[in-house]
């Protein structure tokens, strides 16, 4: 029962955070990715590396920004879902809806477009 409310709780969460994309490129509304990218500067670098520019990682077992974004079919409500409900070595950051919004459209604006 549990683990039926926890994820009907993450689908109401990350619908209250995310509209659903027109597109795979689409940002959620109300998004600034370069907000997103301030904020993970301050809030996520002590474990994940946010941006292409910085070689190396913090941890090797902690993906980069850069990877999340280019992992085949992420969307930005996984990635708010990720955001708002943690892994369990995930550190407790408390974001509200906007930040959340932006932080998303940061990492997605980092996916490689193929050529």
């Amino acid at each position: 029962m549990a683990v039926r409310t926890l994820r009907v709780t993450t689908v109401l969460a990350t619908a209250l955070v995310v509209m659903v994309p027109i597109s795979p490129m689409a940002q959620p509304a109300g998004a600034d990715a370069k907000r997103g990218r301030e904020l993970a500067a301050r809030v996520c670098t002590a474990c994940h590396v946010i941006d292409r520019e910085t070689s190396g990682s913090m941890r090797t077992d902690i993906a980069t920004f850069p990877a999340i974004a280019d992992r085949t079919g992420v969307t930005a409500e996984q990635l708010a879902g990720a955001i708002i409900i943690p892994h369990p070595a995930m550190p407790s950051v408390q974001l509200t809806t906007q930040e959340i919004r932006d932080v998303v459209a940061y990492i997605r604006s980092l996916k490689q477009t193929t050529k």
